[in-house]
């Protein structure tokens, strides 16, 4: 097995460290998150950081990158109006949302500029994307600024909830794999995910059982 001290990966070329480092802490989600300026323009783009916090209330973060540059649409336009929608990635627009990390000035639209079609609702200020088989609503809550590399913790609380019923199972549980959402490995690896199993509350001097991965009205 290698072995990769600290010196060694300072040392490394950045893009070789970024990968390097973006890969080793496992697969991480992809969301679209869409936000509407206060003159109306909308903003999608890929965030790889989203995270759940907490049920009750319904949290979830996001980590907003260094802004300046070309960087923060989704942040300045979150704090202006306190409106976000999250949208799983589905595998027909990796490549539409890959393309949506570019630094797009702020009065273009991701969703215009890269065809990725959108859904308006009724009751919603901000726009979700259409093809996505999970689409949640939410709010601002909070920030916590990240000293160690000038980044920024984002807070949102979770409003609405819109999916397939045939991914969500009777206890709650909704069943990605079969919903299709995408994952990502590093920083531009792109992967479906498959769910083998599901397995009961883990307790001392208890066996564990497995529970049936059956989702509303199965297809």
């Amino acid at each position: 097995m290698k072995h990769i001290g600290l010196e060694e990966l300072q040392n490394y070329e950045r893009i070789y460290r970024g990968n390097l480092v973006n890969s080793i802490t496992g697969f991480k989600s992809a969301n679209l998150l869409a936000t509407r300026s206060k003159e109306g323009v909308d903003n999608v783009a890929v965030f790889s950081s989203v995270t759940h916090l907490g049920s009750n209330p319904a949290l979830f973060s996001f980590v907003q990158r260094p802004l300046g540059h070309g960087v923060g649409h989704t942040y300045y336009n979150l704090k202006e109006t306190g409106k976000i929608t999250l949208n799983h990635l589905p595998q027909s627009l990796i490549d539409h949302a890959h393309q949506s990390s570019s630094k797009y000035d702020a009065s273009i639209s991701e969703f215009e500029k890269l065809a990725i079609e959108k859904i308006e609702r009724d009751g919603f200020s901000t726009p979700f994307v259409k093809d996505a088989p999970v689409q949640l609503a939410a709010e601002y809550v909070n920030e916590y600024y990240l000293e160690e590399n000038n980044c920024i913790l984002v807070i949102c609380k979770i409003t609405d909830i819109f999916l397939n019923e045939n991914h969500l199972a009777e206890d709650g549980w909704v069943d990605l794999g079969k919903a299709g959402t995408v994952t990502i490995n590093g920083l531009d690896g792109y992967a479906l995910a498959k769910v083998e199993k599901r397995l009961s509350y883990a307790q001392v001097g208890k066996d564990l059982e497995e529970i049936s991965m059956k989702t509303g009205k199965e297809e």
